[in-house]
């Protein structure tokens, strides 16, 4: 992804050059100054279904327990009359299509999307499930079928085949390691697998040749290889293409068996930071509700879609936000275009495709903040007109005015808003928290309200989402409509339901049905009046919307009786530009935290040389002037940003290993495995601690 970025943001800069080629010149500077305080800056005027200064109310119905301002009664199912499943969903969203493009793709770097109509995809949609039917599938809910693949027009397909034909989809994730994946087939006992590509192929029959489980079919959508071909009659599991299961079903075509709301829809697995994956069973109506709960928040203001609409899909649909924000998609009968499968190829597919509806997850959006301003910031009127640019448009933002109709946006901004291909009107983000000072960068510069969305698998995914207008608060904004939320006390933590604070709890029609075959698992997610505790703290601010403050869980206490939260501290250090990855540490034992610190590998040497230390990549990391530089920001960040004394680190080891799903440091999701951390930095962290105390 740096590299296609570092190309676009260099072009970026390029022609801020321009501009301070004329900043140069006192006269036409001066000039542009005059002309930039007389001229009017327009107003996009972005409204909201709901009052941000009223999110959310009491509930009716229990004591204690607040909702949406928009919700009447309980929680809702489904704004469409007759639409209850995804079955439903795709067959209204292809009325309402009127025969428009459904799903896209590229089919090489330098062409154009191809598409495919919604009538066509139901055609394959039909002919794959009856070809599965005529594999051995059954048409009801104790058929699961997995999906090993990177998002495409045949997982759609695959996806849409299941909810048709009553069957239950089981994603695995493309980063998921050999134990995992053994893991989730033999729990899931999955018979027929429908992989992208014969390396997974090799994968799985392997898995199955060294008898760690059973698999009877595997589908494979590229072409099959000899030596898959080999390993499929070694192990006597059948390997077909996909294509030909089409072929077979399209001349012996079956019925579709619409599923009941109740019926399940999918096993998705959650990536736990420590142990296996545990399987969260969500319903078509878990789903329907979600998305629909979720969009009622603003379908007539900022949410609203319609069939012209273009999403682009990047974020595995492995995980439910991307399979969320799909099906809305797919209810108004607008489009997908599936990247190339290269995130390094992104910025390109999204230039081409020119989405209107672009999701991000809070790494992508710190990335892209990162490069813009360490790029800028090599040039003083660089840097300048983009200080300039971006206060000027953070004032409007204090009125509550999005817009990208001002001089910066002409000047600055618009060269930004060309790079995302010049559409976006709806981002939304979640996954992880992101700092406010981020996304108000991203509000300004891409001229939209960019909502933040805050939930969990076990809420299917959206549990609340922020409103235009409040941008400041640092809040996850409003209940979505499908739920109710409560705080309880975390005494522990001193946090307390008189204050306003605690564990924020769900209940609704998007809450999960528990984990696949893990009775105990699900009753510790549960209290006993059937609340979803998410083990987040959150507190109701004045304006009745949701601000998460803590985790319950990830917390240590220190040897002077303090509580530290890590997790909340690593999001605070990580803004430091010098770092691009951080992990704190601490002990009861100690009275000290310690952190382990990845240097950003694209800007760290400048960012050094600028203090006065010029060195390279991996002689920074071992030279202690540049340490005492990074951890002097790190708590300069931490301090400005409220962090108490005690939760500043007090010690700084560099490492040149960036955390990730290859080496087990970050869950599929990018979380940070903590224990794993914990032992893989044992005895950087124990000498970091001698003689500190």
């Amino acid at each position: 992804m740096s590299d296609i970025m570092e190309k676009y943001v260099t072009n970026y800069l390029r022609e801020l050059d321009v501009i301070s080629w004329i900043g140069l010149s006192s006269i036409a500077f001066a000039t542009f100054l005059w002309w930039l305080k007389k001229s009017k800056e327009g107003n996009d005027g972005f409204k909201c279904d709901v009052d941000p200064k009223k999110q959310s109310v009491h509930w009716e119905k229990e004591d204690g327990v607040r909702a949406s301002p928009l919700m009447t009664g309980e929680p809702l199912k489904s704004l469409v009359s007759g639409v209850e499943t995804l079955h439903d969903n795709f067959l209204h969203g292809f009325k309402l299509s009127e025969g428009g493009p459904c799903v896209g793709w590229r089919p090489g770097p330098d062409q154009g999307f191809k598409w495919l109509t919604y009538q066509q995809v139901l055609d394959r949609v039909q002919h794959f499930g009856s070809g599965l039917l005529l594999e051995g599938a059954t048409s009801d809910p104790s058929q699961f079928i997995g999906i090993f693949s990177q998002n495409r027009v045949e997982w759609k397909v695959v996806e849409q085949a299941c909810n048709s034909y009553s069957m239950v989809i089981v994603p695995l994730y493309d980063t998921l390691g050999p134990e995992s994946v053994q893991h989730i087939i033999n729990q899931c006992q999955l018979n027929i697998v429908v992989v992208d590509n014969c390396t997974k192929a090799t994968t799985l029959l392997t898995g199955v040749k060294e008898d760690k489980y059973k698999v009877k079919l595997i589908v494979v959508i590229d072409d099959v290889t000899d030596d898959v071909k080999q390993l499929s009659e070694e192990t006597g599991v059948k390997v077909v293409k996909m294509a030909e299961v089409e072929e077979r079903g399209k001349n012996d075509l079956k019925d579709f068996v619409p599923p009941k709301a109740t019926d399940l829809h999918t096993v998705c697995y959650t990536s736990g930071t420590t142990g296996l994956p545990k399987g969260a069973m969500l319903s078509h109506r878990n789903v329907i509700a979600n998305f629909n709960g979720a969009f009622a928040i603003g379908r007539t203001s900022f949410l609203k879609m319609g069939k012209d609409d273009v999403h682009i899909s990047y974020l595995p649909l492995a995980h439910m936000m991307e399979r969320v924000v799909a099906a809305q998609v797919y209810s108004v009968g607008a489009s997908i275009g599936f990247f190339q499968g290269d995130v390094k190829l992104l910025l390109g597919d999204v230039a081409t495709l020119r989405p209107t509806i672009f999701p991000m997850v809070p790494r992508l959006i710190n990335k892209f903040y990162d490069k813009i301003w360490a790029g800028a910031s090599q040039s003083f009127i660089k840097k300048f007109l983009l200080e300039k640019a971006v206060n000027a448009k953070l004032a409007k933002l204090k009125q509550g005015i999005v817009t990208r109709n001002t001089i910066w946006d002409k000047l600055v901004f618009g060269k930004i808003q060309n790079m995302m291909g010049g559409r976006i009107r709806l981002c939304i983000t979640g996954a992880a928290p992101v700092s406010i000072d981020v996304i108000n960068f991203m509000r300004v510069a891409l001229g939209i309200p960019f909502s933040e969305g805050y939930g969990q698998t076990e809420a299917t995914a959206a549990i609340s989402i922020t409103l235009p207008g409040d941008y400041h608060s640092s809040s996850v904004g409003t209940p979505v409509l499908c739920n109710v939320i409560k705080l309880v006390d975390v005494p522990e933590k001193n946090y307390f339901v008189k204050d306003n604070k605690g564990e924020v709890c769900v209940k609704g029609t998007n809450v999960f049905q528990g984990y696949y075959r893990d009775e105990e698992k699900t009753k510790q997610a549960f209290d006993e009046d059937g609340w979803l505790h998410t083990g987040d703290v959150g507190m109701w601010l004045p304006s009745g919307a949701l601000k998460i403050i803590d985790r319950k869980k990830h917390i240590f206490k220190l040897a002077q009786g303090e509580y530290i939260a890590p997790e909340k501290i690593e999001q605070v250090l990580v803004q430091s530009p010098a770092v691009a990855q951080v992990f704190v540490h601490g002990h009861s034992l100690k009275a000290s935290i310690v952190v382990i610190a990845v240097p950003d590998p694209e800007t760290v040497e400048a960012w050094c040389a600028s203090r006065g230390v010029k060195a390279s990549y991996d002689d920074l990391c071992q030279n202690e002037k540049a340490k005492k530089l990074i951890l002097e920001d790190l708590t300069a960040v931490g301090r400005k940003r409220g962090l108490k004394s005690f939760e500043l680190p007090k010690r700084i080891h560099l490492s040149t290993e960036m955390f990730s799903v290859e080496n087990n440091l970050l869950t599929p999701t990018f979380k940070s495995r903590r224990p794993q951390l914990e032992a893989r930095y044992n005895e950087e962290i124990e000498k970091l601690y001698e003689g500190l105390e």
